[in-house]
């Protein structure tokens, strides 16, 4: 089905996929991406990460503790083995299931309520490895400015002033906002922003045109 297509081309295949939620064909096109370069533990972090968002937790393990075995601090592997362990804890598959589940229903558009931004002044390509689709991103205001950065305060981008001026009003005046990754490479990360809390003085004004 793929096999005309170039190494590169696949890989965007691969992550255009991913960013659809349609695992069960990414697995496909990464495990291919896999016969000609069996250990690129890009795509290895991928296949892991299609198996376990499409259920498939042991092969998800396993392919995590191969990423383990050639890069022992690789983050990704590290972060999502540990997030499977406590998952595995609990009692039934349908938990499991739901909880990884929660993560697609937070990117639910609603008008003037959401937006997707793509950061500006972003972090250097090694912290960008550490994130991935779905991680919460903490909203930080600082010198009239919007800072992205992780629940461990890593700092990830910042706003758009276009977006963060605007926002910083709604937030001073009562706002508060939920934000999580939407899609992250080497070279960019695009955050989701949702509206959590509107205060009653602005009870009639979007957050976002």
């Amino acid at each position: 089905m793929h096999k005309k297509a170039s190494m590169p081309t696949l890989k965007d295949q691969a992550i255009k996929l991913a960013l659809e939620n349609n695992w069960e064909e990414a697995i496909l096109v990464n495990k291919e991406i896999l016969e000609a370069v069996p250990k690129d533990i890009d795509t290895l972090n991928r296949l892991a990460f299609a198996f376990m968002q499409s259920g498939k937790f042991s092969d998800a393990k396993n392919t995590y503790s191969s990423i383990i075995e050639m890069d022992s601090t690789n983050p990704i592997a590290t972060k999502n083995l540990r997030k499977l362990t406590t998952l595995s804890q609990q009692k039934n598959g349908a938990s499991t299931m739901s909880h990884l589940n929660h993560m697609d229903n937070v990117f639910i558009q609603e008008a003037g309520k959401t937006k997707t931004v793509e950061l500006t002044n972003i972090a250097d390509k090694r912290t960008l490895m550490t994130l991935q689709y779905g991680d919460e991103v903490q909203l930080i205001i600082k010198r009239s400015k919007i800072f992205a950065i992780t629940t461990d305060k890593t700092f990830i981008g910042m706003l758009p002033d276009s977006i963060g001026i605007r926002l910083i009003s709604f937030v001073k005046g009562g706002n508060e906002y939920q934000a999580c990754i939407k899609s992250v490479d080497d070279k960019s990360v695009t955050v989701f922003i949702k509206e959590t809390k509107r205060a009653k003085r602005f009870s009639n004004q979007s957050s976002f045109s």
